[in-house]
C-alpha cells in the first residue's frame, strides 16, 4: 500500500499514524528509538505490506505492470490502490478526501521533530502539492509514476506504465473493490493485536 492507505489503515490514531507513514524509512533497529505508540505504527505498516504483497489479487494486479516494470510492478500497484481509495465514497462518505489529507499533514506537522530525515525532506512537497488529496486525479497518478520511476533503478520514464494503468482500469478498479476490504479488516485486527 502507499501513502494513503497507510495513512488510512491507522483508523485516526495520532502516533499510529505517524509510525505507519514513516516505516519504510526506519531500518532495522532504529524503530526502537521511537515511543511504544509509533513503533506499533511501525510494525503495522509492516505487516500490511507483507499481507499487500502476498495476496492474490496484488499478485494478478502485478501482471498488468510487469511487461513495462518488471519487478517494480508492486510499488506501481501500489499507488493505484491509492488511486481507487481516494476515489470510494465507501470510505471516504462521511469525512472529506480533503479533509482527511489536511489531518494527515496536521499530524505530520506537530510530530516534524522525529520524522526520519529522508521522509522529513520529501514532507513539505507532500503537503504543498496534497499528494494524498491528488491521488484521486489521473494527474495525480501520472506524477507519482514518475516520481517512482525517477527514483528507481533502470527504469527510465513511466509513460508505458501510465499507458498500462489506462489500458486497464476497470480491471485493476476490481482488483482494488476485492483486495481493499480484505487488508482493512486485516489491519484493524492487527491494530487490536498490537494494542493488546
Amino acid at each position: 500500500m502507499n501513502y494513503l492507505a497507510h495513512a488510512w489503515l491507522s483508523f485516526h490514531q495520532p502516533e499510529i499514524l505517524v509510525g505507519n507513514m514513516i516505516s519504510d524509512f526506519v531500518k532495522g533497529k532504529k524503530r526502537f528509538e521511537f515511543n511504544e505508540a509509533v513503533q506499533k505504527g511501525i510494525m503495522l505498516h509492516r505487516h500490511i505490506d507483507t499481507f499487500t504483497d502476498d495476496h492474490p489479487v496484488t499478485k494478478a494486479a502485478k501482471q498488468f505492470f510487469k511487461p513495462a516494470v518488471g519487478l517494480y510492478a508492486g510499488a506501481f500497484v501500489d499507488i493505484v490502490y491509492d488511486h481507487f481509495l481516494a476515489k470510494d465514497s465507501g470510505e471516504f462518505k462521511n469525512e472529506d478526501l480533503l479533509q482527511f489529507s489536511q489531518f494527515v499533514y496536521t499530524i505530520l506537522e506537530e510530530n516534524i521533530h522525529i520524522l526520519p530525515e529522508k521522509f522529513a525532506r520529501i514532507f513539505p512537497y507532500m503537503k504543498s502539492d496534497n499528494w494524498l488529496y491528488n491521488y484521486q486525479t489521473l494527474y495525480g497518478i501520472k506524477q507519482s509514476f514518475g516520481g517512482l520511476a525517477r527514483r528507481a533503478k533502470y527504469l527510465d520514464n513511466s509513460a508505458e506504465v501510465f499507458t498500462a494503468f489506462e489500458t486497464n482500469y476497470k480491471q485493476l478498479q476490481q482488483c482494488y473493490s476485492e483486495f481493499f476490504p480484505a487488508v482493512k479488516e486485516f489491519a484493524y485486527k492487527e491494530l487490536e493485536k498490537l494494542s493488546g
